[in-house]
């Protein structure tokens, strides 16, 4: 089904973009977290006026992307967020958010679906590529801070990176040592049909001999009900 999302979600879409998922993910995930709206015909056309409206004010020549550009070059973004010890971010800066910012500090109109880069997710110093025009592309430095505190020196960042990727190796192994209920199932019913197979779990004659018929097990279910009633 088709909706409309109301934040960015990463590998689904960015906010305001009209994206076909699973009933199911829409229904269970998204509407419930108010992540996203369905995408009736009367929400599609306030978001293509939106989108239409913020493309008047975007570069649409050659020089006035190069004049944009320039004045990008000197803008310097700075994001203060939640994060962990190693760099961590308690959520992610995406291209949403720094077209947001250039809009509100510096009334700077970019295409969201142009800002080059992956969603960040750590903290750091960031030259962020955004295409303006054809053959015209400007980076814009953008701060990622820790909430409450200044960005430590580069050296530092590459080494809490490191410390986090290490501990994230070494956990690994442990995490595929643990078979999950589901994993030891099967594997209990592959080797229980095995041994089917090969002979090993055939019943002996002795076993076969002390089974009762089905009219005695009848009756002996019967009479142990009968003595719990009594009881």
């Amino acid at each position: 089904m088709e909706v409309i999302l109301r934040q960015d979600i990463d590998k689904v879409g960015l906010r305001g973009e009209v994206v076909n998922v699973a009933r199911g993910y829409a229904r269970n995930f998204l509407f419930p977290r108010g992540l996203a709206d369905e995408a009736t015909p009367s929400r599609v056309a306030e978001v293509r006026k939106v989108e239409d409206r913020r493309s008047q004010q975007e570069a649409k020549t050659f020089e006035e992307a190069q004049s944009l550009a320039e004045k990008l070059g000197q803008v310097e973004l700075r994001f203060d967020v939640k994060a962990g010890d190693t760099g961590s971010l308690f959520g992610s800066v995406t291209s949403t958010d720094i077209t947001d910012e250039l809009w509100t500090k510096h009334k700077i109109r970019v295409d969201r679906r142009k800002v080059g880069t992956d969603t960040i997710k750590r903290i750091g110093r960031y030259q962020v590529p955004i295409e303006l025009f054809q053959d015209v592309t400007a980076e814009v430095r953008t701060l990622v801070v820790p909430e409450g505190g200044e960005l430590p020196p580069e050296e530092e960042l590459q080494a809490m990176e490191a410390a986090e990727a290490a501990e994230q190796t070494q956990a690994e192994p442990e995490e595929k040592a643990e078979l999950d209920l589901d994993e030891l199932d099967a594997a209990a019913l592959a080797q229980e049909a095995e041994l089917t197979a090969s002979g090993e779990l055939q019943p002996s004659s002795e076993d076969v001999a002390g089974e009762l018929s089905d009219d005695d097990f009848d009756r002996a279910v019967d009479a142990g009900t009968d003595e719990e009633q009594q009881s």
